[in-house]
């Protein structure tokens, strides 16, 4: 079909996002500094852990009406609690190390129960906060979790990480900004912010490749975010929006931004318990890691942009532009089913929703060969598509070729990309769809590098398309 017009709803979603990163920059301006400095040698500290001593710091700062805790040289430290407005300062050629016994990572159990606590036992990290006002995590030094697999063993899992911490933990904050300071090796994830509004995420560099579950951003359940010019290179998902504290995600600016995962790089999901609205995500480079990878898995993504819902949940309102997708299996991937996992005392959620998403201006290479693909379930479709301005080239499939009808409904499979491998490659090479409505591809390319068997496009019986 010839000259498509942009979806109705495509000029105000557009307008309401960009009003809206304006207003958090303007409104987001990070922490409010306070001029009094500490540091753990003037707490006592001469040598050995250090953990007494940068918790006495903090704690000092803290009957100060805040200020900054200045690590000046290098220091092995268990958990640290942060307190309101406290700034945590590694200086320049200094590091931050965690000790590698376990037994200094107490557990800290959260006032409020989620899914995160029943399903996943996540209570354990190097620096944690709760409730915590006005705080704030920066270089220009550098903490490192030293979280190997011969510090902190465990394999690869879908639930819980007992024995492995996470580097950063901070839950129900107001007021949080990370920025200039080097991230590295967490035992799992790096970085979880877990229901906390207002936060400020700038140039932080993150490696994390270290062992098994080595997410590097996950935002749970906030409001009120910028990330801007951060540059991850992960084992798991490079950015990550999940739910598990049942809590909405919403009003979030990520921008300029280095993207890069052993599995997937820009992703909403699993735990998707509660909503996410007002996503703007824009002028990002993202997909495989490179080359050199050193980790512990391969320098392919298994997705781009996987954007899941499968606990219940609403994600609308995404705006995605101004892309540039490089080594992966599949560039995009979208999931709409009902594994429904939430706390034991609560019912099961319905089918969730997913709709009004806008994935516009993306280029990329040495992706494939897996394809792109959105696949819903017979009850509840996936809504509202608008693929615009996609010019991708990836590698050809070298496995026999699936059709539509190889793939049942797939209930109850782990929800990301390669959930199809063992089926094989999707049965088209730039776009499969399933229970899928209002799907609007407008300029939208894909290239196989050699010859390729598949069809560029298998659209099922109930998908309502247009292409130009």
């Amino acid at each position: 079909m010839n000259n498509i017009r942009f979806p109705s709803w495509y000029n105000n979603l557009h307008q309401r996002l960009t009003s809206m990163a304006e207003d958090l920059q303007r409104r987001i301006i990070g922490w409010q500094e306070n001029p009094f400095t500490v540091t753990p040698e003037e707490m006592g500290y001469g040598g050995g852990l250090a953990t007494a001593a940068i918790q006495a710091a903090i704690d000092k700062a803290a009957e100060q009406g805040g200020g900054t805790v200045e690590i000046r040289q290098d220091m092995v430290t268990g958990t640290l609690v942060m307190r309101s407005n406290v700034r945590l300062m590694v200086d320049e050629g200094s590091r931050l190390l965690a000790s590698t016994d376990l037994a200094d990572f107490p557990e800290h159990i959260c006032q409020r129960v989620t899914v995160q606590d029943t399903h996943m036992g996540m209570n354990q990290a190097l620096i944690f906060a709760e409730g915590c006002e006005n705080i704030s995590l920066c270089g220009p030094g550098e903490i490192n979790g030293r979280g190997t697999p011969d510090n902190f063993p465990g394999g690869e899992t879908q639930h819980g990480t007992p024995g492995r911490p996470f580097l950063i933990r901070l839950v129900d904050c107001k007021g949080v900004h990370v920025h200039d300071i080097t991230l590295r090796d967490a035992a799992c994830w790096m970085e979880n912010y877990f229901n906390c509004d207002h936060v400020l995420l700038e140039r932080i560099t993150v490696r994390n490749q270290a062992n098994y579950n080595n997410d590097g951003i996950d935002i749970d359940g906030c409001r009120d975010v910028i990330i801007r010019e951060c540059d991850v290179r992960s084992g798991d998902d490079a950015l990550c929006f999940k739910a598990a504290s049942e809590r909405p995600t919403e009003r979030v600016l990520v921008e300029n931004c280095r993207l890069y995962s052993s599995c997937n790089a820009l992703k909403v999901g699993t735990d998707t318990q509660s909503d996410f609205r007002q996503v703007l995500v824009r002028n990002c480079q993202i997909g495989g890691v490179d080359e050199d990878v050193r980790g512990i898995k391969h320098p392919c993504s298994d997705s781009g942009i996987s954007l899941e819902i499968v606990d219940g949940g609403t994600l609308e309102d995404f705006l995605i532009t101004g892309i540039d997708i490089q080594r992966a299996w599949s560039p995009i991937f979208m999931r709409l089913e009902d594994r429904g996992r939430v706390r034991d005392e609560l019912p099961k959620p319905p089918v969730g929703t997913l709709r009004r998403v806008v994935i516009e201006h993306v280029t990329g290479c040495d992706n494939g060969p897996r394809g792109s693909y959105m696949i819903a379930v017979p009850e509840k479709c996936i809504e509202d598509v608008f693929l615009h301005d996609v010019h991708l080239s990836q590698h050809p499939s070298v496995k026999p070729v699936t059709t539509e009808e190889s793939f049942d409904d797939m209930r109850g499979i782990y929800p990301d990309a390669h959930m199809i491998d063992d089926i094989g490659d999707a049965p088209a090479y730039a776009l499969w769809a399933r229970h899928v409505k209002g799907l609007v591809l407008r300029d939208y390319e894909v290239t196989p590098t050699g010859d390729d068997p598949r069809p560029a496009f298998v659209l099922s019986n109930d998908v309502d398309a247009l292409i130009d």
